[in-house]
Parts: structure tokens; C-alpha cells; sequence
């Protein structure tokens, strides 16, 4: 039964970055052109109030900072630089020195899949990389491990639903990004109807519904394993291209998409109440 429990978790974890990949195509045939930060502030900072609202429970003590710190690394710093191939690896990094948990040689070997498969899946002839992509890649890769780390390390603080826990970091995460997004990207001259649902979009669902079951399954699962479900993002993006936008799908393509299937299923607890044969650390 708890086998089965647990299968449902990631199931219904993996909706969030499912839905997270479909930001891209929002982002780049929906909204206003060239307004990244700004999609990225309305689709945090009106969830957020909408579920305080509902909530009405505030943190406590030194939980104000600590709500600060993972408002910065899960909502502001990472909606920012929202590229995650290397998440995992930092994740079971992170999570063996903070949380303690065991280095396996099935960690290693799905993360090194999975990196791969998202190389074979996004890259090609006509990609070509530059310093500030790695640099921005990287930090968001960084902010999202530490952020599912330090979440699942400090837990909920138990005045807080999960709703309320929810949206203060979006509301402060929004808070952090709404200067950054203004100053350098203004406002839009004026917003169509199709703006309109694209940005409601990204809010109820990219944001409220699905953070609220990816904070939901750092409480659930293991982190190890919701950090490979990041994975399924890009999936998700490359798949949605192929369907809307008539974006070529290679073989390679392919094969890298079945390369991340692997990964993710490799990452999937099995025994746990035994202690792997294999353990590194």
C-alpha cells in the first residue's frame, strides 16, 4: 500500500514540472514579446495574494527568514534563470550533506542520463551556447537544488497550511522580482484579450496549482527524486513545440527523450526500509 502511496505522489508531483514546461510556448506565443521577468512576476505575485487571501496565516519567528530565503531560491532567483538540467546532481550533493541521505551509484548514473538526455533533446545544428546562458543556467540550476533541500530540511512551519505555505513564497518571490522586471523591462503598451488568458494561465495554473502540489511532494517524497521530476519540464516544452509550433523532433531527439523517461524511473524509490547494497556514502 505504501508502495502504491508513494507511485501517486510522483504521479501527481510530476503534473508541476509537466506544466512548468508549458511556460515556454505561453511565454514566447502568448504574451507580450520580449517580457520574460514580467511573465514570470505576474505569474508568482498575484498567486500569492490570491492564496494569503484565501489563508490569512502568517509565518513566525525566524520562520520570516527563512520564508524569505526559499522565496528567493524557489520563486525569485529561479523563475529568473529557469533552466535545470543540472539540478539533480546538485540536489543529491546538497542532500547528502545537509539532510544526510545516502549517495547512491543509481543517483550518479541517472543524473548523468538525464543530463545527457537533455542535451540530446534541446541542442542541435542551429544552438549555439554562450557564457551568459551557462552562468544563467547554472544559477537557477543552483537556486532550485538548494530550494527543494532547505524546504525539505526545514519542513512547514505548523501554524502554516500547505496553501499558506505556498503563497507567501509566491507573494514574496513576486515582490523580489516585480523591481527587477520593471526596471528593466517596463511595462506593456497595452494587453489583448489572448495576453490576458496567457497571463492568467501561468497564474492559476503555472503557479497555484502547481506549486502547490511540488511543495506537496517535497514533503512527500524524497528529494533526490522530485529534483529528477525537473527533468520532465524540458520534456514537456520539446514535445509541446512539436505539436503547436511544428518544431522539427529528430531521433536523436527522440532517443534523448526516452533517455530522461529512464532517468526519472531510475530515481523512483523502491525498498525503503532497507539500506541500499550499493550506497556510496
Amino acid at each position: 500500500m505504501s508502495e502504491i502511496r508513494s507511485i501517486q505522489n510522483i504521479l501527481l508531483t510530476a503534473l508541476a514540472p509537466i506544466v512548468w514546461g508549458s511556460t515556454y510556448i505561453i511565454t514566447t506565443e502568448v504574451l507580450p514579446l520580449n517580457m520574460p521577468l514580467l511573465a514570470s512576476t505576474i505569474r508568482a505575485l498575484p498567486a500569492g495574494i490570491l492564496l494569503l487571501l484565501i489563508c490569512r496565516t502568517m509565518p513566525k519567528g525566524i520562520w520570516w527568514l527563512r520564508i524569505m530565503i526559499l522565496s528567493l531560491l524557489n520563486i525569485g532567483a529561479f523563475f529568473y534563470s529557469l533552466i535545470v538540467a543540472c539540478q539533480p546532481i546538485m540536489v543529491i550533493l546538497l542532500s547528502t550533506y545537509i539532510l544526510k541521505t545516502s549517495l547512491t551509484i543509481k543517483h550518479i548514473i541517472s543524473a548523468i542520463l538525464g543530463i545527457i538526455g537533455i542535451g540530446l533533446l534541446v541542442l542541435n545544428s542551429t544552438t549555439s551556447l554562450n557564457w551568459q546562458g551557462v552562468i544563467a543556467g547554472f544559477a537557477g540550476c543552483s537556486c532550485m537544488a538548494l530550494g527543494v533541500v532547505l524546504t525539505k530540511y526545514w519542513n512547514r512551519p505548523t501554524n502554516l497550511s500547505l496553501l499558506s505555505f505556498t503563497g507567501w513564497q509566491l507573494t514574496l518571490g513576486g515582490l523580489m522580482l516585480l523591481p527587477v522586471a520593471i526596471s528593466i523591462e517596463g511595462l506593456p503598451q497595452h494587453l489583448t484579450v489572448t495576453n490576458i488568458l496567457g497571463y492568467s494561465y501561468l497564474c492559476m495554473v503555472g503557479a497555484v496549482f502547481s506549486y502547490i502540489i511540488w511543495f506537496r511532494g517535497i514533503e512527500k517524497l524524497p528529494v533526490v527524486t522530485i529534483s529528477f521530476l525537473g527533468f520532465l519540464s524540458s520534456l514537456s516544452a520539446c514535445i509541446l513545440g512539436y505539436f503547436f509550433l511544428k518544431q522539427t523532433f529528430s531521433l536523436l531527439q527522440m532517443f534523448g527523450a526516452c533517455t530522461i523517461i529512464i532517468a526519472v524511473w531510475l530515481s523512483i524509490p523502491r525498498d525503503q526500509t532497507k539500506k541500499s547494497d550499493n550506497s556510496i556514502i
